[in-house]
This record gives structure tokens, sequence and C-alpha cells, in this order.
């Protein structure tokens, strides 16, 4: 089965481990930008569809995603913080629970 896809680094041993075989590919850094990107849709997706028992499992896998992007990006957890502090602020959070239905001209 093809895949073609940023695995988390033990997974190939794990593969190996059961009997099968598999092939990984080392990602030039601007190709590993782009799985990184690719993988967060993918995390973000299995967050939306989880089970409520399986929710912090996926949300760690994304904030897995998220620490690498960081990293790559030469970015810290306390500068998305600051950014996020200051859009609350200025936007507001999601706590009141609304809904955008329609905007008229």
């Amino acid at each position: 089965m093809q895949y073609n896809k940023l695995v988390r680094d033990r997974i190939p041993a794990m593969i190996t481990e059961t009997g099968r075989q598999c092939r990984t590919t080392v990602l030039t850094e601007p190709a590993y930008r782009t799985a990184l990107l690719a993988k967060l849709v993918e995390e973000a997706q299995e967050v939306q569809i989880a089970a409520p028992t399986e929710l912090l499992n996926e949300l760690a896998d994304l904030m897995e995603v998220l620490d690498n992007l960081l990293a790559i990006h030469k970015l810290t957890l306390s500068q998305v913080r600051q950014v996020q502090e200051q859009r609350l602020r200025s936007r507001g959070g999601f706590e009141s629970r609304l809904q955008l239905d329609w905007v008229g001209e």
C-alpha cells in the first residue's frame, strides 16, 4: 500500500517488528515543511471526527505537528501564545459559541 505521507520516527521500526517491510525517504527541508502542513490538516480532521475517548490522543498528535512546525520556522510556543492573547483581545474568543449565519450588504 502506498502512503507518501509524514509519519512519526518510530513507525518504520514498528512496521518491521510485525514482519512487514516498508520504505522511507528523508525529506528535504522544503518538502518537510509541505509535509508538516499536510499532516496538520490530517491531524485536524482526525480531531474533528474523534470519539470523546480518543480526543486527547488526537489533540496530542495535533500538538506534535504544531511543535514541529514551530521548530522548523524557529518560533516558540510563547510567541504563539502572545499573538493568541492579542487576537483574543482584539477579536474575542469562542466562549459565546456564536455562529455567523449571514451578512447583508
